[in-house]
C-alpha cells in the first residue's frame, strides 16, 4: 500500500528509547505485528480499527505515529483536526522519518492548520529530499524555481537538479516540469539504501 511505511526494528527501538526513559514490553517483531494488523484494517477500509490500533501504537512507532498524523489530516477514522496532526507529524517528523517530514512540509505550505508558512516548511523539505522522498524534491524544486519571494536565491539548477531526482523515482509531474525548464546536466544521485529507499509517497496532485 503506497501510503503506509514500515520502519526497519532497530529505528521502532531507537525510537521507543528516546521517549524519556519509557519503556515497552513489546519486541520490534510484536510491534511490527500489530503495525501490520493497521494495514490490514486500513487496506479493508475499516478506518476506525487502523486509526485505535496506531493511536495506541503511536508511542513505540514512528511509522504509527506519522500514520496516526495522516488520519487526524483527511479526518479517516477520526475526526478532521489538522492541527492536531500538525503536533503529531512534528514529533515524528523530528524522529527523522521522512514521510512525516514531508507531509508536515506539505500542510505547512498549503496552510491546513493556519496560514502558509513555506519559511518553517523549507528546513524539511530539505530533510525529506536529502532522503529522496520525491514529493519533498518536487516542492523543494518548486521554491528554487521561483526564489518564493526570496526565501531560498533562485537557481534553476538545483531546481533541475532536485525534479530530475523525483521524476526519476517516478513523480509525473516532475518529469513534466523539466519539458519546460530543460533537464539537468548532472546525475541523479543514487536512491538510499535502508528503509529510506522504501518511501512510496502520494504525488501532490492525489492528495488532498
Amino acid at each position: 500500500m503506497r501510503q503506509m511505511l514500515r520502519i526497519l526494528p532497530v529505528l521502532t527501538a531507537c525510537f521507543s528509547l528516546a521517549l524519556g526513559g519509557v519503556a515497552f514490553a513489546r519486541t520490534g517483531k510484536e510491534i511490527a505485528a500489530v503495525f501490520d494488523t493497521g494495514i490490514t484494517a486500513y487496506d479493508a477500509g475499516n478506518y476506525e480499527q487502523a486509526f485505535r490500533i496506531w493511536w495506541d501504537l503511536q508511542y513505540e512507532d514512528v511509522a504509527a505515529m506519522r500514520n496516526v498524523a495522516m488520519m487526524l489530516r483527511k479526518g479517516q477514522g477520526t475526526a478532521r483536526d489538522p492541527k492536531l496532526a500538525v503536533r503529531i507529524y512534528e514529533r515524528a517528523a523530528e524522529a527523522g522519518l521522512p514521510t512525516a517530514q514531508a507531509d508536515l512540509a506539505d500542510m505547512l505550505l498549503k496552510g491546513e492548520a493556519g496560514d502558509p508558512d513555506p519559511k518553517a516548511a523549507l528546513p524539511l523539505l530539505q530533510a525529506a529530499a536529502a532522503a529522496n522522498h520525491p514529493v519533498a524534491q518536487f516542492q523543494l524544486a518548486q521554491l528554487f524555481e521561483t526564489g518564493a519571494n526570496g526565501l531560498v536565491p533562485q537557481n534553476l539548477d538545483v531546481a533541475r537538479q532536485l525534479y530530475t531526482s523525483a521524476a526519476a523515482r517516478g513523480l509525473k509531474e516532475a518529469a513534466e516540469r523539466l519539458k519546460i525548464i530543460g533537464p539537468a546536466n548532472t546525475p541523479t544521485p543514487p536512491a538510499p539504501s535502508g528503509s529510506q529507499a522504501t518511501l512510496a509517497p502520494t504525488p501532490p496532485a492525489a492528495r488532498p
